[in-house]
């Protein structure tokens, strides 16, 4: 691994060695903010130097998730999504070290790395290194976003299966590639892995949707009706946030249904409710 490419210190993502360093352009974008103290970079060498640490735990029985402490960045954690022909990272974080990587391969190490969006690249395609220059997903809408050369698959249309039972759908929240996976889940039931395209609020029984979380830009009506159907055909009865105990757990199609009512309901648009 090369442990000296350059990290933004506030999105977290990872860019090529010779990357432009005036700004981070995810930072740039609307939907995110350049930190308040400026435009600062880091390396992983640097980030464990200071004490950051990969960390891989159950976040529910059978489900491991990946993270950094303490917290870094946006303080996202991934998820290694089992089935059939490997595990699949779903998102990633900064920070990756041989420790880290070690305990990944405890839990059955990974065949795929899927993104659900530009602020959650962190150091994808050094994670991707990590494990044999594993493929990594991008929906083909958030391209331009990719921010260094590495075993990138970009996938085109609403629906892509990556691996037996681990199904991509683009919802176009929050950014135009914005995608959740779909898999078979713990209990056979179904789950959503979401990220924050459906983002687990701090009331767990419900889910949100945004253009930009830290600014605050609601997204459009027309995006949130049209993910809430494309996901509707599909059996799921557990959703995955994109961080640490962000779940609903049990009757989470009913509440991301419910979610977008009240959503519509406060913007002023009339989506209906769906049966």
């Amino acid at each position: 691994m090369d442990r000296h490419h350059p990290i933004c210190r506030t999105c977290g993502v990872q860019r090529a060695s010779d990357a432009d360093r005036t700004v981070c352009p995810v930072c740039a974008d609307e939907r995110q903010y350049v930190g308040w103290g400026g435009q600062r970079w880091v390396s992983i060498t640097e980030l464990h130097a200071e004490g950051f640490r990969g960390v891989v735990r159950q976040e529910s029985p059978g489900l491991w998730g990946v993270g950094v402490e303490p917290s870094v960045c946006i303080g996202q954690r991934a998820l290694v999504v089992p089935g059939p022909g490997g595990n699949v990272l779903f998102d990633c974080v900064p920070y990756v070290d041989d420790e880290t990587v070690a305990a990944v391969e405890r839990v059955g190490g990974l065949a795929a790395i899927a993104l659900s969006h530009p602020h959650f690249y962190g150091s994808m395609v050094e994670w991707s290194k990590a494990f044999g220059d594993i493929p990594v997903y991008v929906h083909a809408s958030d391209a331009s976003w990719v921010p260094r050369s590495g075993n990138i698959v970009l996938w085109e249309g609403e629906r892509q299966e990556i691996l037996p039972e681990r199904t991509l759908v683009n919802c176009g929240i929050h950014f135009p590639g914005g995608s959740v996976l779909h898999w078979p889940g713990l209990d056979g039931k179904g789950a959503l892995c979401t990220g924050d395209i459906f983002t687990v609020v701090m009331d767990r029984r419900w889910v949100s949707f945004m253009y930009s979380y830290p600014n605050l830009i609601p997204e459009h009506p027309d995006t949130i009706l049209r993910a809430v159907s494309l996901v509707d055909s599909l059996p799921y009865d557990t959703v995955y946030g994109g961080w640490w105990g962000r779940v609903v757990a049990g009757g989470a199609k009913a509440r991301v249904r419910a979610s977008a009512d009240r959503y519509l309901a406060r913007v002023g648009a009339s989506g209906g409710r769906r049966s």
